[in-house]
């Protein structure tokens, strides 16, 4: 029999966390009964946003003890977010123990890794959930439904530029995502959303990839060389640091000085690094060109250090063109130490200065059609909320205490073999990076492909 309450257990206690521990003490039918992670600090800062909903404080886990918690615990659900390359340590012992599982994209770092996940769900019958929220960004949907309907026909090549500012690019070179064997690089940590994206779209699987990705703009080199380096380890207590418009104050919020800064002593997690200082092994510009089953071509480029945030994709097809650019923000002043807005994670709020979204249909042989759009800068598109209700149900009501229907579309969520496929991509194209060959992709994350 199913019990009406599903016991859940969060998994790494970090910033993103947040948006889950928060999301299933608003949702009835679930109660946050675990928390998993290295830092009792954490730990303690998410049972303070259960207390503040209103809900019992979890029980805390060291990792090693994740089997122990998963039985003792009686957990039914389980959500990871902890650091991209221990995805799979709590993604399999939960699957084979029986829980619903939910991962934080990318749903891993490597081929090996995949496999093992790939190879659970297989053996056990489970399946995996993996958290691309930009799936349900009102915009991305319209795009899907507008190619679906054969708005420009056959789609034969699409052209996608995403650019992070230097307020977000610079971030992932902060923190532990700038060394490749713990996020897979950019092309995986970050990139996955958006090749989930057009594999989503096109409904076609990706076959072949080339690429060229570089450190051009941080780590030390870059930085010395274009005349942007200060002398510093890490930003907090570092005067050379004090005007670095590059530097983060975590002790100027409130919620990243509780979860790092605080939480140092725990494990020595630190979150301020100098961008343009080392050990950096991820790239921070790449290019890369894919060919998918049915014919089409992507053109691909990631910039993480532009003035502006934002992306274009454009679709060519064999009645038209289909053109999506949004400017999440327009530019970024520079600050005498970089604090986030109210500990919000990035996407979470509209940037500063944040720009439009435009949708523009142009068929062969007639004018174009400017495509209305509902949009938003918060909540990553306005995705946030509504991936939260696809996967937990509705939020409960203030009013009534009864669940209010936000509309969480209706195309299902992704599942492990959508995480296989996005990840395949960015694997490819890391290998590209490191031979200056082309890749076949079916050859790197074998037992997805249906044709």
């Amino acid at each position: 029999m199913t019990r009406s309450t599903r016991r859940a257990a969060v998994v790494g206690t970090g910033h993103r966390a947040q948006l889950f521990t928060r999301a299933l003490a608003e949702r009835p039918g679930h109660l946050v009964a675990a928390l998993c992670d290295p830092s009792p600090t954490r730990m303690a800062f998410h049972n303070g946003l259960l207390a503040a909903a209103g809900e019992p404080a979890a029980t805390s886990w060291e990792p090693d003890r994740f089997a122990d918690m998963l039985a003792k615990e009686d957990i039914d659900e389980v959500v990871v977010t902890t650091v991209d390359a221990e995805h799979d340590r709590y993604i399999v012992p939960a699957l084979k123990a029986g829980c619903r599982v939910v991962t934080e994209k990318p749903m891993t770092v490597d081929a090996d890794r995949c496999a093992r996940i790939l190879d659970t769900v297989r053996d056990t019958g489970n399946s995996l959930t993996v958290a691309f929220n930009y799936r349900f960004n009102p915009a991305h949907e319209k795009v899907r439904a507008l190619l679906a309907e054969g708005a420009i026909g056959e789609v034969l090549s699409v052209h996608f530029e995403w650019l992070l500012d230097v307020r977000h690019g610079a971030d992932y070179f902060r923190r532990w995502h700038r060394e490749k064997h713990h996020s897979g690089g950019l092309m995986v940590h970050k990139s996955s959303h958006h090749f989930d994206l057009v594999n989503w779209w096109l409904g076609d699987e990706p076959r072949e990839a080339f690429g060229y990705g570089r450190l051009a703009f941080y780590g030390r080199e870059a930085g010395e060389r274009h005349g942007l380096r200060r002398d510093y380890d890490r930003a907090h207590g570092a005067a050379p640091a004090a005007d670095d418009p590059f530097a983060l104050d975590l002790a100027a919020d409130d919620t990243l000085r509780a979860l790092y800064l605080d939480a140092e002593p725990d494990n020595g997690y630190v979150r301020d690094r100098n961008v343009f200082d080392g050990p950096v092994t991820i790239e921070d510009d790449m290019s890369v060109l894919v060919r998918y089953a049915r014919g089409a071509t992507m053109t691909y480029h990631l910039t993480a250090y532009s003035p502006w945030e934002g992306y274009r994709v454009m679709f060519n097809g064999s009645a038209g063109r289909l053109e999506l650019e949004v400017e999440e923000s327009r530019w970024q002043p520079p600050r005498s130490r970089i604090t986030s807005a109210s500990g919000a994670v990035h996407g979470d709020t509209a940037a500063e200065h944040a720009g439009g979204a435009r949708l523009t249909l142009r068929p062969l042989w007639r004018p174009p059609v400017e495509v209305p759009l509902v949009t938003t800068h918060e909540a990553h598109g306005g995705g946030d909320p509504r991936m939260l209700d696809a996967l937990f149900g509705p939020v409960r009501s203030v009013e009534s205490g009864e669940p209010a229907d936000a509309g969480a579309g209706t195309h299902p969520t992704a599942t492990e073999r959508d995480g296989a496929l996005a990840l395949a991509v960015g694997l490819a194209a890391n290998r590209c990076f490191e031979t200056g060959e082309p890749v076949r992709i079916r050859d790197l994350v074998p037992g997805v492909w249906r044709a």
